[in-house]
């Protein structure tokens, strides 16, 4: 796939089946994660790759913070198959490391950059995969699980796999609502 057409015709696919990225494919979305801008080499990122056994403890992971949380017996019993919604789901973390000239913005900002390349490299691959964040992502119990700091933050859950249904493209935009030129 040519890197401008990836590029325009980016969509979200969320209905996920297996194969999930294996081997060199899965190395390829690693590598193109750690690619992303990143002021003064901080490397501000942590992936924990979730597949088979691991969706199943990212599905506890989600119960225990329903119930924490107080949420509605439907969410409670929902949480621990969310991660089952593709056969691999990437948790992307921004770890924040104090620096003078590299604001926390900037790191989580770098964060999200990676998971968008890894999103790209998948799909480059024949793959297809949805970003999703959801209370999970800001949850206290979620951010514990993953000894987190107060600091760092879920940028995203990664889900990966092979597309379930013809292509979702979504409408196109006029550039012109968004960028106004200055020179």
């Amino acid at each position: 796939m040519q890197a401008l057409d990836l590029l325009l015709n980016r969509s979200s696919q969320p209905r996920l089946q297996t194969p999930a990225p294996e081997g060199q494919s899965l190395e390829n979305i690693k590598q193109a994660a750690l690619r992303a801008p990143d002021h003064a080499c901080l490397s501000p990122w942590k992936f924990i790759v979730c597949q088979n056994q691991g969706l199943t403890r990212l599905g506890k992971v989600f119960e225990q913070a329903a119930i924490i949380a107080n949420k509605s017996e439907k969410e409670i019993e929902r949480a621990p198959q969310l991660p089952f919604r593709a056969p691999m789901v990437m948790v992307a973390i921004a770890k924040y490391t104090e620096n003078d000239k590299v604001p926390w913005v900037e790191q989580v900002a770098s964060a999200s950059c990676a998971v968008h390349a890894m999103q790209m490299a998948a799909v480059a691959q024949g793959f297809a995969g949805v970003w999703r964040t959801g209370s999970f992502a800001q949850d206290p119990t979620v951010k514990q699980a993953f000894d987190l700091s107060e600091q760092d933050e879920i940028v995203g859950f990664l889900y990966l796999g092979s597309s379930a249904v013809k292509r979702l493209l979504k409408p196109k935009k006029d550039s012109a609502d968004f960028f106004e030129n200055w020179g």
